[in-house]
């Protein structure tokens, strides 16, 4: 579904990624981790289209978005979730939502996805009519990601959605994510809560220093050294 190849992303003269590869098939939901500045940010954002690849390619089921405009991408069928939620606060919740559903095939289904949206998150459908700033933290990264796939994505790109939330909400976060996948919806997650994203994940890259640095099953990427390295700065054992 999604064939990320040798992508180079730097902001003016400072590289952020190196020749940063990864795949992910229909329907699987997989994580990326990593430290603080390993560029786990950028490498979503170049997905998502909101940050210009210097070289390399990103291909959606089989079509090279890599030059395609930022508005373009998301009627290739891809829809992120930024990290800091990025919602318009002054706005009703109902508003925020009926944005992420503003192209023309998805407005037609608005009605519907919303309902399917406020069953995900039950708490939203409470608070449609309140302006989305008055929410707390939790439920205005259920609105964040109901946004997002008011879309009606293929691909949903999320970027540390754990990010200022409380345990118990995390839980329920990280439970409606695998809800999305298990619904159809291929997901590609980058987050910081290295065990809840290796929990729920088909698969799993680690970004060090803006090189991928180790891929395979969750079980692999947390047994490998290089794990610890990037978030500990321990060298391996002898």
């Amino acid at each position: 579904m999604l064939d990320v190849r040798d992508l180079d992303v730097a902001y003016g003269a400072a590289p952020a990624l190196w020749g940063a590869s990864l795949r992910l098939a229909a329907g699987e939901l997989v994580c990326v981790v990593g430290p603080n500045g390993a560029g786990k940010t950028t490498l979503i954002n170049a997905i998502a289209g909101l940050h210009p690849a210097r070289s390399g390619r990103i291909v959606m089921e089989g079509r090279d978005l890599t030059a395609l405009p930022p508005h373009r991408f998301c009627g290739a069928g891809i829809a992120i979730v930024p990290e800091g939620r990025r919602l318009f606060t002054r706005m009703s919740v109902r508003e925020n939502l009926e944005i992420g559903g503003y192209a023309p095939a998805a407005r037609k289904e608005r009605s519907r996805t919303l309902e399917r949206v406020c069953a995900l998150f039950p708490a939203v459908r409470d608070k449609l009519d309140a302006p989305a700033g008055a929410l707390s933290g939790g439920q205005q990264q259920m609105v964040a990601i109901g946004r997002a796939l008011m879309a009606q994505p293929r691909l949903l790109l999320l970027d540390e959605p754990s990010l200022g939330l409380s345990p118990i909400m995390v839980k329920a976060m990280f439970g409606a994510i695998r809800e999305v996948n298990a619904n159809g919806t291929s997901v590609l997650l980058v987050e910081q809560n290295v065990a809840m994203a290796l929990d729920i994940a088909d698969r799993a890259y680690l970004l060090e220093e803006g090189r991928i640095a180790s891929e395979g099953t969750p079980a692999a990427v947390f047994a490998n050294p290089a794990l610890r390295r990037a978030y500990l700065g321990a060298a391996p054992a002898p």
